[in-house]
């Protein structure tokens, strides 16, 4: 792969020259930000559409955690309460932490992280947001008019045969907008592939290329398969034809490996920009070259490679082989050796470094311990004997929001207020934002780890009612979410605030290293390059003596 390619013969010179002074005018008529072309408006329109369908999916996850204060099911009823489960599951996994950190800060860092005017096919990336949009809306529709109450899983024949809600929508939902995460994927890797600037090898890439590299690989590969899965779910349901239901001649066993084929890689979609966006800070923060740069870029393939291998730890308790659960069991511990490997470095990175404690840090640093205990419990659930009395417990339930939301959920904060004066040009409150960090650290924990200890006494999950013995660590649970709700909100109203009167941030304000801070102006230029860089320099080239602006 020649390294000084930045427009092939595929990809003729476009004309950057726009009317617009700045691309972040918000004064512009509303047709400009929605036909825009340009990868920074695109994500910052992902930013605003994820951040409502956090609110909608936060909001059912805070009627469902009320019903659990008591144990009578005393405020949902029990279809209601499966509902909102599915809902709230739908809408975050599939309109929040699948696009959060690829679509927003993925569109925005990736061209002027390689040096590039745009992405490949801009026009495509445009599409991706509408159909995210059209999925979304179909989201809302469902909503409206009754929901789904299958779990966002969608275990057959249940949703093939026995539900009475609107299951074809949900699945219309998936499968429709499966294909904004396909197109996205599919940019990307032509984008990183196709435009570096002259001098930007493979190995002075960032790392939060290479997670980005190895996530659209698994996007490409592994969401067709699922949207498939989906499609067959919803001919199941409106034509009886017998693929998945045992009673029309089906096998539900086979949807589970479908699903999981492409669930399990769905969890690095999730959590690899994530780790790539730890790695980014991390490097900055401690003044230091990711310790073993070569080991975390390797690592973030590997965890794409491998992650297809293990789908069927989740099938466990379905009838699967032994034989096929011990070489699983196996693959699952295998596959997180990379993702050890990426907490061991960042560990030395620290070490090594001289740590300077901003907002993005203290994110990077509750990322670490949080996913910690997430990527540890996930060795427990690997393994047979312990999973199947686990399996439709609590502990599920917490080891899943521990990966996601305490690793993915934190690492994109940490992204967000890291980028922020990128984004922006602006400063926020640091006194304020670090105090909001801490609180969103404390909150996760308040409310998760009581799951923990509640599913290993046995509390099966997706029950709106329980015994009464496990009422105090359900309350504790309730509460933590309460203080984890604040935190998620207060961001709100200090990034706003800074859009309005924060002062100015400059183009380096952490004195991070990088073309998108070394070159680009904050907010950057539309066409982010007066002239296509020259990369001359390691990725992280940090001296140590760097100091802040801010």
């Amino acid at each position: 792969m020649a390294n000084d390619v930045v427009q092939g013969p595929d990809f003729p010179e476009r004309d950057y020259a726009r009317p617009e002074v700045n691309y972040l005018n918000w004064k512009q008529t509303v047709s400009s930000w929605l036909l825009s072309q340009d990868h920074k408006r695109i994500g910052i329109m992902y930013l605003v559409s994820i951040s409502i369908f956090f609110v909608v999916g936060g909001l059912f996850a805070i009627m469902f955690r009320l019903e659990l204060l008591t144990p009578e099911g005393d405020l949902l009823q029990a279809d209601t309460y499966n509902k909102f489960f599915t809902l709230h599951g739908v809408v975050m996994i599939f309109f929040f932490l699948i696009p959060s950190i690829p679509a927003v800060l993925g569109n925005f860092l990736i061209p002027l992280m390689i040096g590039a005017k745009d992405v490949a096919f801009p026009k495509l990336n445009l599409a991706s947001w509408y159909i995210f949009m059209v999925g979304g809306t179909i989201g809302v529709i469902i909503i409206l008019v009754g929901g789904v109450d299958t779990g966002w899983t969608f275990y057959t024949p249940l949703s093939t045969s026995y539900s009475n809600t609107h299951v074809f929508l949900a699945a219309m939902l998936v499968f429709i907008t499966g294909f904004s995460s396909i197109l996205t994927g599919l940019n990307f890797l032509v984008t990183i592939h196709k435009m570096r600037a002259p001098g930007m090898t493979w190995f002075r890439l960032p790392l939060f290329i290479w997670a980005h590299y190895a996530t659209s690989v698994i996007q490409v590969l592994g969401t067709p398969v699922v949207a498939i899965t989906v499609f067959l779910v919803g001919v199941e349901r409106i034509w009886g034809v017998g693929i998945f239901d045992p009673a029309l001649g089906g096998d539900p066993v086979l949807f589970q490996h479908m699903f999981w084929f492409y669930s399990h890689p769905a969890v690095y979609i999730m959590i690899l920009p994530g780790m790539g966006v730890i790695s980014e800070v991390i490097a900055c923060f401690s003044r230091n070259r990711v310790f073993g740069y070569e080991f975390v870029a390797f690592s973030s393939v590997a965890i794409a490679i491998i992650g297809f291998l293990v789908w069927g730890h989740h099938m466990y308790v379905s009838g699967q082989a032994m034989y096929s659960n011990l070489v699983f069991s196996l693959l699952t511990m295998l596959v997180a050796v990379p993702s050890a490997i990426k907490m061991f470095n960042w560990t030395s990175t620290l070490y090594r470094g001289n740590v300077v404690w901003e907002t993005p840090m203290i994110y990077a640093i509750g990322f670490i311990g949080l996913f910690a205990i997430g990527g540890g419990t996930g060795l427990f659930l690997g393994a047979t004997g312990m999973d199947v009395p686990l399996h439709d417990t609590y502990f599920v339930v917490s080891h899943f929001h521990y990966v996601m939301v305490g690793g993915m959920v934190m690492a994109y904060l940490a992204g967000i207020h890291f980028y922020w004066p990128k984004i922006t040009g602006k400063m926020y409150s640091q006194p304020i934002a670090k105090l909001c960090a801490v609180l969103v650290f404390v909150g996760f924990n308040c409310t998760f780890f009581p799951q923990f200890l509640v599913g290993w006494l046995g509390m099966p999950r997706r029950y709106h009612s329980y015994h009464p013995d496990f009422q105090v660590l359900n309350v504790m649970s309730t509460l933590g979410a309460s203080i984890l709700g604040i935190g998620f909100v207060i961001p709100v109203f200090y990034l706003g605030w800074s859009l309005f009167y924060g002062k100015d941030a400059g183009s380096n304000p952490w004195g991070a290293r990088g073309l998108e801070w070394e070159v680009c102006t904050s907010p950057p230029d539309p066409h982010n390059f007066h002239e296509i860089p020259v990369v001359t320099k390691e990725a992280y080239a940090y001296t140590g003596e760097e100091t802040l602006s801010v």
